[in-house]
């Protein structure tokens, strides 16, 4: 047990990371040594900042606190904190079932432990973070909550209305990173097409990735987590004018079949749908659009799933991923619908529509052999550099591979490359 030294664990999503990274800042300006996400946990405190969304997650971050209890039953953890959105939706469960824990934080006051520590949180710091991805990209949170109740989804229920932060406020922050050597952007949100209308009494998000991209050192930006109805159609002319604005967007449309969208509560048709896809891509070219679909939703009938996996093969997304429904405790579809899709069911039609995506997939990187693009170094692993291209967001899409035995590169920096072969996920290149 080393003293002096914290260990904080980061379950679940990018959002939940930025917080980690701006308490590990808080605590280290404290006088801490502070790992993050270590393999072997020594410190004499650990935090573990844990995930809610669906059960597999949920699982996880009991399984870690439990570990963690128990490292303090047996004499090698003095104290045990737990923070994030595990704890924010059930934290009196958690209470009574681990007690071992010395304190539960929910999603916003994890300020209070620098307090139960006997330490100050320093405002002047509040943009600070130390960033625990590659130090040349990071995650900038621009909101936290949603206004959007989708039928199975819970993010509402742990996090509250959409916050707006100011854009004066995201500015600050953008320039402080820049300064620490962070030159790519991921714009993250639960819902980031409703950014500012909280704030200035509309969809602001245009003009803050414009007012983003302005900023001298900031070279990539990539937007993530988008709601299809109401789309602020002038984030076109923003991605379109502006060349540091990745042709890149996130943005969930879970299912096609007008029934399944209605029971989902998503607020958009079929016809919709397809319209906002093709004007996407009219409006933006060359634009790569991910997204996520969902099977299983109670009311998905075959003949409904036939019309999504139409709609995949039409649509032809560059990236894609997709699971089967569960039901989530006080969701709409939890309390209004029976969840009457046995799970091999859900399941087997989970595994063919990723096939699809799968032969979809492989055929648009091949598509790119012989085409030069702009690459930006991860790491260097296995006898290859790991890049990425504007196309791709760190961690959930495909790589660069490129040998290292040729020339030596350096891991931040972009470079030319000629794509000379691809498979079903990674492009293989040369730096020209």
């Amino acid at each position: 047990m080393k003293r002096n030294t914290v260990d904080i664990i980061t379950l679940g999503c990018s959002k939940n990371l930025v917080d980690s990274e701006r308490l590990i800042s808080q605590l280290e300006a404290n006088g801490y040594h502070v790992t993050h996400d270590s393999e072997q946990p020594e410190g004499e405190i650990a935090v573990v900042n844990t995930c809610g969304f669906i059960a597999d997650a949920q699982e996880e971050s009991i399984n870690t606190i439990l570990e963690l209890a128990q490292r303090k039953e047996q004499g090698k953890l003095k104290k045990l904190f737990v923070m994030g959105c595990l704890s924010q939706r059930f934290m009196k469960d958690l209470q009574q079932e681990i007690p071992e824990v010395d304190k539960y934080y929910g999603k916003f006051n994890w300020e209070e432990l620098l307090k139960d520590l006997g330490k100050t949180y320093r405002s002047d710091l509040a943009h600070q973070r130390r960033i625990t991805t590659p130090s040349h990209y990071a995650y900038l949170k621009i909101s936290e909550g949603c206004d959007r109740h989708c039928s199975y989804c819970a993010i509402p229920i742990i996090t509250g209305k959409h916050v707006s932060r100011p854009i004066e406020d995201i500015i600050d922050e953008v320039r402080v990173l820049v300064k620490q050597g962070v030159k790519e952007f991921q714009i993250i949100a639960q819902e980031l097409t409703y950014y500012g209308v909280d704030l200035y009494h509309r969809r602001a998000i245009a003009e803050l990735v414009e007012k983003i991209a302005k900023e001298p050192g900031v070279e990539w930006i990539r937007l993530h987590y988008a709601y299809p109805t109401d789309f602020p159609k002038d984030l076109y002319r923003v991605m379109r004018e502006n060349a540091n604005v990745c042709k890149y967007m996130d943005v969930a449309l879970q299912h096609i079949s007008d029934t399944v969208l209605k029971a989902m509560r998503r607020h958009i048709t079929k016809e919709e749908t397809y319209q906002f896809v093709e004007e996407f891509r009219r409006e933006v070219p060359g634009i790569h659009l991910r997204t996520t679909l969902m099977v299983g939703h109670p009311g998905e009938t075959e003949e409904g799933f036939c019309e999504l996996l139409d709609f995949v093969r039409w649509a032809r997304f560059e990236r894609m991923g997709a699971f089967a429904y569960s039901a989530e405790m006080g969701t709409y579809s939890a309390e209004q619908f029976t969840d009457d899709i046995p799970e091999d069911v859900k399941q087997a039609r989970l595994s063919k529509l990723m096939r699809l995506q799968q032969g979809i997939s492989a055929e648009i990187q091949e598509e790119k052999v012989g085409k030069v693009m702009r690459v930006i170094i991860d790491r260097e692993e296995g006898g290859y550099y790991i890049g990425r291209t504007e196309f791709d967001s760190p961690e959930v899409d495909p790589e660069v591979l490129i040998s290292n035995a040729v020339r030596q590169l350096s891991i931040g920096q972009f470079y030319d490359c000629k794509i000379t072969s691809a498979d079903e996920f990674d492009l293989y290149g040369e730096i020209i």
